[in-house]
């Protein structure tokens, strides 16, 4: 007898039912990121004014950076130029 008679295929059963419960809307799933984030990081909410807001923006375009990667770049190499 072949091996291919009694082998059952995937597509010869049902779907399996999706096992980790209904899926996160959008806004949950930011506040889950969020929620991950604050485990390992601090909140800092500064103003800056506008032509330096936009200037960041153009920065962090074009070093293909985010905000606060670029942000916490800078500080750490202001921290780096303090210690010397």
């Amino acid at each position: 007898m072949s091996q291919s008679a009694n082998a059952v295929t995937s597509s010869a059963g049902s779907k399996r039912p999706y096992r980790k419960g209904n899926p996160l809307s959008a806004s949950e799933k930011q506040q889950a990121a969020v929620a991950r984030k604050k485990l390992t990081h601090k909140e800092v909410k500064i103003f800056v004014r506008n032509p330096i807001k936009d200037r960041l923006l153009v920065e962090c375009d074009k070093q293909g950076m985010t905000q606060a990667e670029y942000i916490e770049r800078l500080l750490e190499q202001a921290f780096e130029a303090s210690n010397k």
